[in-house]
């Protein structure tokens, strides 16, 4: 007989949870992931969109000229000018679930926000949460903690003007050593000013408006000084693009519906690729390769569409096929808009058309060029992928061939090492499921003002494009987060400038997309027979030396292969320390380069000399003690 205990199974085992339980339970389903900030789809900025997008839902209809936001150390406050939530409807509006005003589609034709949740969600995520509706000289106020109600104001008199406050922090225990990050709030809210001229949207202490939509878009996100002919812009009724060639690599793409930024794009931007290339062939009547015509685009599209269809709630996707109400594919309205519009544009500006085509005859050239270098360095890399132990792939990737679907791809991060003995700690701690591992050897090649041609002559680097599958742009990224991962050392520094050249060189979208990162280890383990901390910088050493109220063992990391394994399972699981590589809007990647890899320039060497002086001058006499001695060597200090 069996010894296994019989499980009962009766109406005790069935539960019924709250929605704020529920939303506390699986976050995930209603905000993506979560994250600590710093990649710009963490959960926390979802948060703050789903609080704005009603806000501008309200100044779309007409109502509202401005919004206001404040971030300050977590706490976010937003408040509209609209009409307010009806009073009557407040706690309902934000802590009843489907509840809300856009179900009434005459109300919101076509809002982002369709489905009752948003607001709810950001209430259930938050430790505290304050709505406040100001509504013809009164106001209503309402306070919860983690979705529960813990003060339901009485109705109050106000001279506010008309609109809507909410104010909240979110859960801590959720979102863990969460941080806003300006960079990622400024561009999230850029987006929404693009897509609505006029508005106002008042930063902490900062003013972003936009007059010429898309047009602004391209402007800020490019370097116009790359771009080989002016912005085409053009507007229809719930259709706008804005479109230009550039002279960097690859293809640069921006998409909204309804206002909502789809970063992974969907049906309309599926449109919209295709659109470019049939309206040009028709034009200059050539079959051009679409690879030509798409090489070196920078792109950006918005269309409206009635109860939009989006394959998560985060709405980064759109799924819809047909344009409600009228039933028009989505794919013959983007088609048609640009098969008449652009085709007159261009017809009316023979300056641009003919810049147009010589930039795709050039794209033409280079890739005939180089076709039969690229033969045989794809041949050299599928050979290499079976025969030798570059990468360590994860088992998100290991699928018998089939394609990894986007809600797998976005968990998936990869680390570029250096070294056998680095690959091989990240390799025996890393989560096998999700984490993949890329080992260099040696230093990659200074590829600063070369053409692509180099990448598929140089073995390294031809086999790291393979690896990421960007070999053709990064639609198809294997990788949500792609990591670098080097000492903290001079060498490891250096190898990082030249992975940074490469992808900023080759692959700009990857960096402007938010998927480069660097791995940032500890410096230092400070430890006694009970406790150990692990130390990113010398104040969390003294800190730490402190804390530990007496004798301390320290030790100084200097090389990823000196942590041990074990160790590592901490520094890239939940507790990773990752630093996002961040272009500003109006960095030109071109001088950027050339300032930290191109020829010594006075300018450069005068900017080591001033920094090396400030980090010796800050350095302590017991640190440079400790940087004195070989790793791994013990100090003592009482």
């Amino acid at each position: 007989m069996s010894n296994l205990t019989t499980i009962i199974y009766n109406e005790d085992n069935i539960k019924s949870l709250e929605w704020q339980e529920h939303m506390r339970l699986r976050p995930g389903m209603y905000i993506g992931k979560l994250g600590d900030g710093s990649a710009q789809d963490d959960g926390i900025y979802v948060l703050l969109k789903e609080v704005i997008d009603n806000s501008i839902d309200e100044y779309v209809m007409g109502h509202g000229k401005s919004i206001d936001v404040t971030i300050d150390q977590g706490r976010v406050v937003i408040r509209d000018y609209g009409r307010g939530i009806p009073l009557g409807k407040v706690v309902d509006c934000v802590s009843k679930i489907n509840t809300g005003g856009k179900y009434d589609s005459r109300a919101f034709k076509k809002s982002v926000g369709l489905n009752g949740v948003g607001t709810k969600a950001v209430n259930a995520l938050s430790i505290y949460f304050k709505v406040e509706s100001f509504r013809e000289g009164q106001v209503k106020t309402a306070e919860f903690s983690q979705g529960k109600i813990t003060h339901d104001h009485k109705l109050a008199k106000t001279t506010e003007p008309n609109g809507t406050r909410i104010e909240f922090v979110a859960d801590n225990s959720i979102f863990k050593n969460y941080k806003f990050r300006s960079e990622y709030v400024e561009n999230q809210l850029w987006n929404y000013a693009y897509l609505n001229a006029g508005l106002k949207l008042n930063f902490n202490g900062k003013t972003l408006v936009s007059k010429d939509g898309l047009k602004d878009l391209l402007e800020r996100k490019t370097d116009s000084e790359n771009l080989l002919y002016p912005i085409i812009h053009l507007k229809g009724e719930d259709i706008e693009i804005a479109l230009s060639h550039s002279t960097q690599y690859g293809e640069e793409y921006y998409s909204f519906v309804n206002g909502q930024h789809t970063t992974q794009g969907g049906t309309h931007l599926a449109a919209f690729r295709e659109a470019i290339v049939k309206t040009i062939r028709d034009f200059y009547k050539k079959d051009f390769d679409s690879r030509d015509v798409q090489t070196s685009i920078a792109g950006a599209i918005s269309i409206k569409v009635e109860e939009p269809v989006f394959e998560s709630q985060t709405k980064t996707k759109l799924g819809s096929l047909n344009m409600a109400p009228d039933g028009m594919t989505i794919r013959s309205f983007v088609v048609d808009f640009l098969k008449t519009n652009l085709d007159n544009f261009l017809h009316k500006n023979k300056e641009i058309a003919d810049a147009m085509l010589r930039k795709i005859q050039q794209s033409e050239r280079e890739r005939k060029e180089i076709a039969d270098i690229k033969k045989i360095a794809n041949q050299r890399a599928k050979k290499a992928n079976i025969h030798n132990k570059k990468l360590r792939d994860c088992r998100a990737h290991l699928t018998d061939g089939k394609k990894t679907d986007d809600e797998t791809r976005l968990l998936t991060t990869i680390f570029i090492t250096e070294g056998d003995s680095a690959s091989g700690s990240i390799t025996k701690a890393r989560d096998v499921q999700t984490q993949a591992v890329f080992s260099l050897r040696g230093k990659p090649l200074n590829c600063f003002g070369m053409t692509k041609k180099v990448v598929y002559q140089n073995e390294e680097l031809n086999l790291l494009q393979h690896a990421l599958d960007i070999e053709d742009g990064i639609e198809n990224l294997r990788y949500n987060r792609v990591v670098i991962s080097t000492d903290a050392d001079v060498d490891g520094m250096h190898i990082r400038l030249l992975l940074l050249t490469f992808f900023l060189q080759f692959f700009p979208d990857l960096v402007k997309y938010g998927h480069l990162y660097i791995l940032e280890t500890p410096l230092f383990r400070v430890r006694d027979k009970q406790q150990t901390f692990y130390c990113y910088t010398e104040e969390e050493k003294q800190e730490a030396i402190k804390k530990l109220r007496g004798k301390a063992e320290i030790t100084r990391f200097k090389g990823l292969g000196e942590i041990s394994p074990s160790e590592f399972e901490d520094f890239i699981g939940e507790g990773i320390h990752l630093e996002p590589v961040i272009l500003g809007e109006k960095t030109k990647i071109e001088d950027l380069l050339a300032y930290y890899m191109g020829k010594n320039t006075p300018e450069r060497q005068e900017f080591i000399i001033d920094n090396l002086k400030v980090e010796l001058d800050q350095v302590s006499g017991e640190e440079k003690e400790v940087m004195d001695f070989e790793p791994e060597t013990v100090v003592e200090v009482e």
